[in-house]
This record gives structure tokens, C-alpha cells and sequence, in this order.
């Protein structure tokens, strides 16, 4: 068996879905435009510069909804997932994950991105394996601010693929290729810890260490 792993934000989506939630929460009136957009905006910069400081982002991007309540929230991103993140769907990006399933390698989207808004996306894709940030939770089940445990986030995702395997009673030597697709510099640690990376969808940085290492460059959208 092959493993085959997908980041998912500018990877098989074509934009960073944290920060389309929260444009999506501004047009609900759930957060001040003006100051949550500077901000939002702020944070995603830093994050393509790969200065992020993940606790802060996590904390700034789920005050905008954590308080509300467990049914607000499923509706709300039931419409996010229609409204926002389905006409993100490329075809190529589908058909990419369907032929490595086929293939009938072990799946799994590991992102940065935390595991409430990346769950239902990752479902969409007919990923049950979701290594994302996970938020942590009040004994309520209230998401607090904070992170549990190791972000899903640079080296975190080498740490949190490895102890995904590590409870399945498997290692990354166990299979025989390793593939990760990713679009960010952000996830060199993994591209460099695998056997096969594949820059996809990568910004300029990304692409030219590619080019340099021989790695295949992959395009799947316009």
C-alpha cells in the first residue's frame, strides 16, 4: 500500500478556507468588517510570509463564532460549505484524490487549518483521515481559544502524521511510496520528510526549490 497525503488550502481547494470563514462570518454580521478584515487579512499575510503565529491566529479566528450555540454553528457552516467552499470544487482536484483511491492507497488531508472548518471540506473530497489542528474544548464542548495538543502546522505535521500512523500500527517506512501534495513552503518539513512530494498549485518560492530539487510541479488550477 501507498500513502498518500493532501494539504488542503491553495492545494485541492484554491483558497485558504480560515479565511474565507471568516469573510463568511463578516456578511453574517457576526464580526466587525473594518476591524476583523484588517486583522483576518493581517494573519494570512503572515501566514504566506511563514511568520504565523498559529496560538494567536486559532484564538483571533474562532472568537468570532466560539460562543455561539452547537445548532447556530452546524447551520452556519452547513451554508459556508454551500455557499463558499463547494464552487471552490475543481474537477481536477477531485479526480486527483479519486485516482489515488483507486489506486487503493491510504488517504489523508493533513492541513493547518483547524479541524471545524476542515472536517466537513475533507468529507467533501471523500477523505475520512483528517490530521488538522484540533481546537480544544471546555468539559461543555465549547471551543476555547486554544489549541490541543501539537498544531498540524510546519513540523507539527511531520509529529502529527507520524502519531496517526503510530496508532494505526504502521510507520511512514511501512509503505512503499509516500506522497504529499502541498502548495506552501509552510509544509517543507513534510515535502522534505516524504518520498514523493508534489509541489501543487505552488506560490513562487515554493516553485523554484521544486525546480531546484527535481520535484514534479503539479497545476490544477487556472
Amino acid at each position: 500500500m501507498n500513502l498518500t497525503l493532501f494539504d488542503l488550502d491553495g492545494t485541492l481547494i484554491p483558497k485558504d478556507s480560515d479565511h474565507a470563514f471568516g469573510e463568511f462570518l463578516i456578511t453574517l454580521g457576526w464580526a466587525d468588517a473594518a476591524t476583523f478584515r484588517r486583522r483576518n487579512d493581517g494573519f494570512y499575510e503572515d501566514y504566506l510570509q511563514g511568520r504565523l503565529d498559529i496560538d494567536a491566529y486559532v484564538d483571533f479566528a474562532t472568537s468570532a463564532w466560539r460562543d455561539r450555540s452547537p445548532a447556530e454553528l452546524q447551520r452556519t457552516t452547513e451554508r459556508f460549505i454551500e455557499i463558499v467552499i463547494r464552487p471552490m470544487l475543481h474537477p481536477q482536484a477531485l479526480d486527483l484524490v479519486q485516482r489515488h483511491r483507486e489506486a487503493g492507497d491510504l488517504l489523508a488531508v493533513v492541513t493547518a487549518t483547524n479541524d471545524f472548518v476542515t472536517r466537513p471540506i475533507a468529507r467533501l473530497f471523500g477523505v475520512d483521515e483528517l490530521i488538522a489542528t484540533t481546537l480544544q474544548r471546555d468539559a461543555s464542548g465549547r471551543v476555547t481559544g486554544r489549541i490541543e495538543g501539537v498544531p498540524s502546522f510546519r513540523e507539527g505535521k511531520i509529529t502529527r502524521v507520524e502519531a496517526w500512523l503510530a496508532a494505526r500500527g504502521q510507520r511512514l517506512a511501512d509503505f512503499e511510496r509516500c506522497t504529499f501534495y502541498s502548495d506552501s513552503t509552510n509544509d517543507l518539513p513534510l515535502l522534505e520528510h516524504v518520498s514523493a512530494p508534489v509541489a501543487t498549485n505552488p506560490g513562487p518560492a515554493l516553485e523554484r526549490i521544486a525546480q531546484e530539487r527535481g520535484w514534479p510541479v503539479l497545476k490544477l488550477f487556472p
